[in-house]
């Protein structure tokens, strides 16, 4: 089986947010509020460059797409853009909340649920159909969330707090389909960013003198942020979103093997357990986007 470079492309981005605890944990003095301040602020700063340099044509064409657009189709796209920005900036904030002061594992398992999340919701928010086999595997991950829950449910509810925000934030994203994803992304952030400022000054501790913050910072919004988000828009030029869903996991496998092997957190035969009926409900659910599952270029 020969392995596209864009599918590779989509395998990289999810290893390396996958390793996110490496740079959100030498961060773990600071409150959450700054780094969410200051990773948003550096990564709007970056993202503008960017296209500035790189996406002037799209930026034209985006405007050219909204002005020939009706008023109604206007104000919805704004009102999405504007939740699409709240919501990552609460996901964002939750994740750097509960990886820093509640635990690595229970960060990983909302990113674990995430994806099953995002269709139940879809289910009753975009009215999208659910086959008997991934209401099953439905049921399994919610089994899952149970025995989590018996081990601590504060655990469950950060991951389940976490999991929302982001599957809202794909769902709104299904209704935006007319802009180019990165210009899109930079626009949300911009909007976020607004929003946030006036809170800055009262939300803020002390101005991080460390030069260390300020690097971690940068490695948080270049290798952690941009990075992986270009890889995944590359591998989405020609792999099919079922594919890239799938591969999604690696994302929180990686965080959850970090938890226990090398972050030394206590992981018990009840959470064992319980993730093992996740991964076995995902293996269900995507039963047959693995079996169609294309991995080479056309």
């Amino acid at each position: 089986m020969r392995f596209s470079r864009h599918y590779l492309a989509a395998i990289a981005s999810f290893i390396i947010w996958g390793f996110i605890s490496f740079g959100l944990k030498p961060l773990h003095n600071y409150p959450s509020p700054d780094i969410l301040f200051y990773r948003i602020f550096f990564c709007v700063v970056l993202m503008i460059t960017i296209n500035l340099l790189f996406g002037r044509q799209k930026f034209k064409e985006a405007s050219q797409i909204f002005k020939t657009m009706p008023s109604r189709q206007q104000r919805n796209l704004l009102l999405a853009t504007t939740a699409s920005g709240l919501l990552l900036a609460a996901n964002w904030f939750f994740f750097i909340y509960v990886m820093n002061h509640i635990s690595v594992k229970t960060a990983s398992f909302a990113y674990l649920v995430c994806p099953i999340l995002t269709t139940v919701l879809a289910y009753f928010i975009l009215k999208e159909k659910l086959t008997q086999q991934q209401w099953f595997a439905v049921a399994l991950s919610v089994t899952g969330c149970v025995l989590l829950s018996f081990n601590d449910f504060l655990d469950i509810f950060y991951s389940l707090v976490v999991a929302a925000t982001y599957a809202l934030y794909l769902i709104i994203q299904k209704k935006i389909t007319s802009i180019d994803r990165f210009l899109l992304l930079n626009i949300q952030l911009i909007i976020t960013a607004v929003v946030l400022l006036p809170f800055f000054p009262a939300f803020s501790g002390p101005v991080p003198m460390e030069a260390s913050f300020y690097g971690y910072i940068l490695i948080m919004a270049v290798v952690f942020t941009i990075i992986p988000l270009f890889l995944n828009l590359y591998a989405l030029k020609a792999i099919k979103s079922s594919t890239v869903g799938i591969l999604l996991y690696i994302n929180p496998i990686i965080g959850f093997l970090l938890a226990a092997f090398y972050y030394g957190e206590d992981i018990s035969l009840l959470q064992i357990a319980a993730y093992s009926l996740i991964l076995l409900s995902i293996g269900v659910f995507n039963l047959n986007n693995l079996r169609g599952a294309g991995l080479t270029e056309k």
